[in-house]
Parts: C-alpha cells; structure tokens; sequence
C-alpha cells in the first residue's frame, strides 16, 4: 500500500506537532485546555494543510478518548446518529467532523443534542468562516480555534523531517540545496509541499542514487505533474484565485469560464457568492457601488434558489462584476487606518467631537464649539476630525475612475489642501 509522504510524516504525538503555536504552544489557550483534561467543542477553522485533522487525532490521542470520525463530505444524517448512538455507550467521546461547513441544516441539527449534552465532544474541521457555514445553535455551543498558514521555519522543518524519514526509512540521500520554490507552491500548505517533494524524488530516484532538490527542478516536476500533484482535489483553490484574479482584471470570458468549472465540480453555489460579495467591495468598490448591492442580491437569491438555477444569477453577477470600473481605494484605506492606528496607538479624540452626556463633561469642555454640519452651506463646516497628533493625514486616497474622479473633486473643495486632493 503506498502511503502518502504527509502521511507518513503525520506526528504521533502533541509535543511533535508543528505549528499553531498560538493554540498548542507552550501557555497558549488550547495546550492549557488539553492539559486540564476537558476540552470545549470546538470548531477548527484555517486553510488546507495546516494540521486541522492532525490537531484533532492527537488530541485524542493526548486524552486518550474514544475518537470517530466524519467526513461531511460523503457522510448523512443516519450515519450522525449511528456514531452518536455509538459514542452513548463510551466515556468522553470525540467525534471528529472533516469539512463540517458541507453539512445542511438537517445534518448539523442531528448534532445538536449529543453535543449539548456531553454525548460527544465535538471537533469540526472547515476552511470556510463558520459563521456563516455552521448554524448559531451549534455554533454558540463550540469554541472556535483558528488555523494560520505554516510560516517559512515551520515549512523548512517539516521538509527537515522528510529528508530524515527518505534517509532512514527508503535509503534515499536527499539534498535540500533550494527550498524556495517548494514553499512558493505549498502557500503554506504543509501537505502540499510534502506532496510536492515526494512527487519530485519519486521522478529523479530513478536516475540518482543522491537527489539535489533546486528550485528549477521542483517547478519543472510539477508543471510536468500538475494533476498528480493536485490528487487530493485542491486545484479548487487554485480555481476560485483564477476565478477572482479574472474578475479584478476585468477578463468576462475567463471568469464565467472559471465559475463554469466551480458548477461542474459541485462547487457550493453559496461560497461562490460570498466570493463575489467580497470581491465587489474589495476590488470595485466606490468606481461602481452599485456592484456591492448586486453581489449583495445574488448572494440573497443564491440562498433562496440554489443549483440549477443560481447558475444565472452567479453568470450575471460574475460578468457585471467582471466588466465593471475597477478600484480598490477602500480595501487600501482600511489598511492604512489599521496599520496608522496600530503605530500611533489610542491617541485622544478632540474634545469638541466628544459625547458630552453629562454636565461635567460639558464643563470639562467636550463637545465645546463643534460646528453641526447640516447648519452650513453645503452642509460642511471645516473643523478638525483626527486627533492632534496625526491631523492631515490623508488616509483615503481616490483613484482614477470616473466616479472617484469626482469624488476627488468634491473632496477637494471641501478641504482645500489640508488633506491633499
């Protein structure tokens, strides 16, 4: 039987776990739970590869509790109650639930009362917002633990491992003279990467005793391998950034393509549409706002319809996107607020912009000489909004389409030069 290398590379045990040091590292919030010997139901929430389904069987492991696993993906109702009614008669089961976000109403409903009741302790692993894909009752029932992407030294010692495991399991001399470009193509995806690798010392084993991984060769492999190195179905990720990148550059005909290819391989109609919300406010934004209301409706409707028929209205909404101006202003002005805040810390809001609900605050001065904009000319009045220490700061900055154009415009007779318009 051929075991995958990220298989075989999966760790025994906790301490051997890589990554996600902010849950399981030394004092972090989930170690602590595991060491008190009771853990809350919680939901795993990250991208692919990054030890979601590893997490949950060591911590079985670690506890030393009855485990059963799901896959929502294949897995109904009958087969919920048939692991609940086996799980009645152990201690402390965990049920284990691989892409919960996959699973209807009905299914997780099923889950609902083993869970309030201590039957099972629950553990579901999606790389979708659970939010939006598990339901509030459920929800509100589970911790939810959130998954990073491995960083470049958690990378390199999961490949130091796998140099290890060719040395002393397959006699393989493997040499690691270039890592770059098995890390550019796993982004972060542990398992990916190990895919990768084990793909390119399977082609080159045949002709070397010693195996020099380089980055030319890794690339060069896995153009020529692209479908065995997505065995495990994860070109869906790679689809929906072909679908998005398509959108943003304005390209209909590639992007109806790439939703094209989401239906046919039963893409949730519902995670297409929360793409397309996203994307009409981060790459459209205030060049057209009339996209965000349009994603907003498809979105809506999408829930309601369903496939065949939210195939139209995702069609529809893909190439309005597609074909509308383009900017992405207030995708970059949050940022820049977020990394101004960040730096400068909780500076001191004016006075005169302050709430004053009481009279000492009134006499200490706040909200003294606050000019109430509707009360002047084109309801404006110019007075200081940021505090002190960053006034002028221009934070928004409009971009070259025709509406933000104008905006431009307006907000420069507003301001003068204060803000640089």
């Amino acid at each position: 039987m051929n075991i995958p290398l990220a298989e075989q590379l999966r760790p025994k045990k906790l301490e051997d776990y890589i990554g996600q040091k902010h849950l399981v590292g030394e004092g972090a919030v989930l170690l602590k739970a595991i060491d008190s010997g009771r853990i809350p139901s919680m939901i795993l929430w990250g991208p692919p590869g990054v030890g979601k389904t590893t997490l949950a069987l060591l911590i079985s492991e670690h506890l030393k509790q009855p485990f059963y696993t799901l896959s929502a993906v294949s897995s109904g109702v009958k087969d919920v109650r048939d692991v609940i009614d086996r799980a009645k008669h152990s201690f402390n089961s965990i049920l284990f639930i691989d892409e919960i976000h996959r699973f209807n109403k009905s299914q997780q409903d099923s889950l609902l009362n083993a869970v309030e009741k201590g039957i099972v302790t629950l553990i579901g692993a999606t790389t979708e917002n659970p939010s939006f894909e598990v339901i509030s009752p459920l929800l509100s029932r589970c911790q939810v633990y959130i998954l990073k992407n491995l960083n470049e030294e958690e990378l390199r010692q999961l490949l130091d491992s796998a140099v290890l495991h060719y040395k002393k399991v397959e006699q393989k001399q493997v040499v690691l003279s270039e890592t770059e470009a098995l890390m550019r193509v796993s982004g972060g995806d542990a398992r990916k990467m190990l895919n990768a690798l084990e793909i390119v010392v399977a082609s080159e084993s045949s002709k070397n005793d010693d195996i020099e991984i380089t980055n030319d060769l890794v690339l060069e492999v896995i153009q020529q391998n692209l479908a065995l190195y997505d065995k495990s179905g994860e070109m869906h990720y790679d689809v929906i950034s072909a679908f998005i990148k398509s959108i943003r550059g304005s390209d209909p005909n590639a992007a109806v393509y790439y939703l094209a290819r989401m239906i046919e391989a039963g893409e949730d109609p519902k995670f297409i549409a929360r793409r397309l919300l996203i994307l009409a406010s981060e790459d459209v934004g205030n060049a057209n706002p009339n996209a965000l209301l349009l994603a907003n409706a498809c979105f809506e409707t999408v829930h309601k319809i369903g496939y065949p028929e939210s195939r139209i209205p995702l069609s529809q909404t893909t190439i309005y996107l597609a074909t509308s101006a383009k900017s992405n202003a207030s995708y970059l002005a949050i940022d820049n607020a977020l990394d101004l805040v960040r730096k400068t810390g909780d500076l001191p809001v004016p006075l005169h912009i302050r709430n004053a609900p009481t009279k000492l605050m009134k006499d200490i001065g706040y909200g003294k000489n606050y000019e109430y904009s509707h009360d002047f000319e084109n309801n404006f009045a110019h007075q200081e909004f940021l505090p002190d220490a960053i006034s002028g700061t221009k934070i928004y900055e409009p971009q070259n389409n025709a509406r933000e154009k104008e905006l431009r415009t307006w907000l420069k007779s507003l301001w003068g030069k204060k803000y640089d318009y």
